[in-house]
């Protein structure tokens, strides 16, 4: 019963809500004050998942926000940088700056069976959690179960892998702490 309900709402091949479930978006996205998503942004939201975008925060042209495998959360006075890609579970807190082509996935498809198709094993969510006042630079990804601690930077064309401290820049692939500020 799951599985036809979920096939009504979600187009097996395109993997988005069907085009009369986006149509009604107005009905259960929860959107905060003065805020802006440019027509240009994907809006893969679903209503089987929370979707909130907090006061004065913006989505910027040629984004994608996803929230079918989890709930996505974005706090106020946030910004999501030209043509990022966020798919939940993640929790963005305030005032945080998403530069352009930034990655922020829960999500990850299975591959251990190797008697069967990558496409065929499904995928596993962890969340991510981006706590207030961080940086994340361009071009950077954001793995999934990882944490940002507060007033980070993490810099331009990093791979976040690990759990981030409050208070620190990394930067690399592998992300690794280049600098700790003093409060």
């Amino acid at each position: 019963m799951k599985e036809r309900v979920i096939h009504l709402l979600m187009h097996p091949t395109k993997a988005r809500p069907r085009l009369w479930l986006r149509m009604l978006q107005w009905a259960y996205m929860k959107r905060g004050r003065h805020t802006v998503i440019y027509r240009s942004v994907r809006k893969d939201i679903a209503p089987f998942n929370h979707f909130s975008l907090g006061d004065h925060s913006v989505v910027e042209d040629f984004s994608c926000i996803n929230n079918a495998v989890g709930d996505l959360l974005i706090g106020h006075h946030t910004r999501i940088g030209l043509h990022n890609t966020i798919i939940g579970p993640v929790s963005i807190g305030n005032h945080v700056n998403l530069a352009q082509g930034v990655v922020v996935s829960g999500l990850n498809h299975n591959f251990q069976d190797i008697t069967r198709c990558i496409d065929e094993q499904g995928v596993s969510t962890s969340p991510i959690t981006i706590h207030d006042d961080v940086w994340i630079g361009a071009n950077s990804v954001v793995t999934a179960g990882v944490t940002i601690g507060r007033h980070s930077v993490i810099a331009a064309g990093s791979v976040v892998t690990k759990d981030v401290p409050e208070y620190t820049v990394v930067a690399g692939s592998p992300a690794r702490v280049i600098k700790r500020m003093k409060e």
